[in-house]
């Protein structure tokens, strides 16, 4: 059985339709008891003062709603694997939209020991309408660059096999789970799936896109300062080649390339006194991608 397990801090305007789109697909139980391929999913609700447990327990019985009074990602993901009934798993983020079908096909390759692969990501789509002339100019970089393009992070979902939860279980607290998750596999390890789409939706505006920046300029810091993980975490920088080689590919993105450059000089520079005072804890929200 193919577990999802949801982490989700005050998520009540988004969390209904991540339910929905898994719920769509996905196969009933039948009446002698769940059906063999049945999608087991939990919600942790951490540290939430809204709606958000109500609103994903109103799915029915094919969501399990847990509780926990903290709010903190990697303490809803541990809570999550202690009620998740089974492998493949699967991490999703609330604030994106995932359908059953993509879950299947993540889980797929993971089911053949064979294959060597312990994990897997969806491709992403980024809607960008409605979203500001600065924000569209950075992703339209973004999407293109080489470790973008092959890590599993930024996609805000993750699968991985029961030897690839063994990876990733091994981890500690960090903000940059996914990033961390993604080195934990080599190449060979992860897998990013063609047949799979998942929905990430972007900050609409300039002040929530650097929110987010300041945010992964402070988590990749704080992931390279763990023992050993310097060259790895490295490896999932923007260099100057990367964007020097996409120019030259394309000439027409050197104004977007001047923004993407603008935010990551702004979002560094934002990112230093965090780092310098080691707070890790601060997660600078965007609460602009969560809008109807």
């Amino acid at each position: 059985m193919t577990s999802i397990v949801i982490p989700a801090h005050n998520e009540a305007r988004v969390i209904g339709r991540l339910l929905d789109s898994l719920l769509a697909g996905a196969p009933e139980s039948s009446a002698a008891g769940r059906a063999e391929d049945e999608t087991d999913i939990v919600v942790v609700c951490n540290g939430c003062t809204d709606d958000t447990a109500r609103i994903a327990a109103q799915r029915g019985p094919r969501v399990r709603v847990v509780e926990i009074p903290v709010p903190s990602k990697h303490a809803a993901l541990r809570a999550g694997d202690d009620h998740a009934l089974g492998f493949p798993r699967l991490y999703v983020d609330a604030d994106v939209v995932l359908s059953a079908a993509a879950v299947r096909a993540l889980a797929a390759p993971l089911a053949d020991d064979a294959s060597g692969v312990l994990a897997t990501a969806p491709e992403r789509r980024i809607p960008l309408a409605g979203c500001g002339r600065r924000v569209r100019a950075y992703y339209r970089v973004w999407q293109r660059l080489p470790a973008v393009r092959a890590g599993l992070f930024g996609r805000g979902v993750i699968a991985v096999s029961k030897a690839g939860h063994v990876r990733i279980a091994a981890l500690p607290p960090l903000m940059a789970d996914d990033l961390a998750a993604s080195l934990a596999f080599t190449e060979r390890e992860r897998l990013v799936v063609g047949a799979a789409e998942v929905v990430v939706h972007p900050p609409r505006t300039w002040r929530d896109l650097m929110n987010r920046r300041v945010r992964a300029a402070v988590s990749t810091a704080q992931v390279e300062q763990r023992p050993g993980s310097e060259d790895d975490a490295a490896s999932a920088r923007t260099g100057v080649a990367d964007l020097t080689a996409m120019i030259r590919r394309e000439p027409r993105l050197l104004p977007s390339v001047a923004v993407f450059l603008a935010a990551a000089v702004l979002a560094r520079r934002r990112a230093r006194r965090a780092i310098g005072a080691q707070d890790f804890g601060t997660w600078l929200r965007d609460d602009s991608s969560r809008q109807n």
